[in-house]
């Protein structure tokens, strides 16, 4: 059995990097208040899933989840 089940500790990859979390899931919507990313313009996608707006709230991240969020820019 892993350890990070044992602990409940939850391990990604965000935007390529490294992280962990003191829980074994976290909904969309809560790792945006805990990383503080309050940014409205942005892309999320999960193991390469787009994940639209509305289901933030709903769809959760697991232990080895591949987490992509992506700041959408417009210039001139």
């Amino acid at each position: 059995m892993s350890d990070r089940l044992i602990t409940g500790i939850m391990k990604i990859l965000l935007n390529n990097t490294k992280e962990e979390f003191g829980k074994e899931a976290i909904s969309v919507s809560e790792m945006l208040i805990l990383k503080k990313f309050s940014f409205k313009m942005r892309v999320i996608k999960i193991n390469g899933i787009l994940i639209p707006k509305e289901k933030y709230d709903f769809t959760f991240i697991h232990d080895g989840d591949n987490v992509q969020m992506i700041y959408l820019m417009s210039g001139g």
